[in-house]
């Protein structure tokens, strides 16, 4: 007799649904910055996919392992050379983007390894954010939650300057879905009026 697992759910993220709507069954996925690895384990038990996760914490690792989600112990910072060229269908980095260093060479190394990349970030051209910024302070809201001398975020970016980066650096953009903290899509002005943005994409 075959006993069918729950679904494990996605945290309530929205970008992760995004994210997971775009990865077919049986797919090979790379997720850079898994945490606990949440979406890694929902993909692997909806659709089949196989892969690992990379993640630095500790605590967080040891999760992965209950989960029963294969995860590597490493640095992002320190790049994907233990990785040769394609190994994976896609290279999935959601919500860590903007606390990258090396923001470039990341995003470069996942189109190396992977046949596509994901991305997801909060987009700082979201108005309320502007707003703040011309009211002469640092933003803080749901998807930037820290305070100017806590932040882990280093390089935030707007989906215009995301979007020059790919143009400059010979990316195509396939699909990109913007939206609202509570998951509502956006479609119209999307840089003003979407706090989170998810893109997919691969090498021209």
């Amino acid at each position: 007799m075959n006993i069918s697992l729950p679904v494990p759910a996605l945290d309530g993220r929205a970008d992760l649904d995004a994210i997971a709507a775009w990865v077919p069954p049986g797919a090979s996925v790379l997720d850079l910055g898994c945490g606990e690895g949440v979406l890694l384990n929902y993909l692997k038990q909806s659709r089949g996919v196989r892969g690992y996760g990379i993640e630095i914490s500790d605590a967080n690792v040891l999760a992965c392992v209950k989960n029963g989600v294969n995860v590597i112990q490493s640095d992002l910072e320190a790049g994907l050379a233990g990785f040769d060229a394609g190994s994976f269908d896609y290279v999935i980095l959601s919500q860590t983007l903007q606390a990258m260093r090396h923001t470039e060479e990341i995003i470069m190394e996942m189109l190396r390894v992977g046949r596509q990349g994901i991305v997801s970030f909060p987009n700082f051209g979201y108005w309320p954010q502007r707003l703040q910024v011309m009211r002469g302070r640092m933003p803080v809201s749901e998807v930037l939650p820290y305070l100017w001398y806590n932040t882990p975020n280093v390089h935030l970016c707007t989906l215009a300057d995301f979007e020059d980066f790919c143009a400059s650096h010979g990316v195509r953009i396939l699909e990109r879905v913007v939206m609202q903290e509570q998951g509502r899509p956006v479609r119209i002005a999307p840089n003003l009026r979407g706090s989170v943005a998810v893109y997919r994409f691969e090498k021209k």
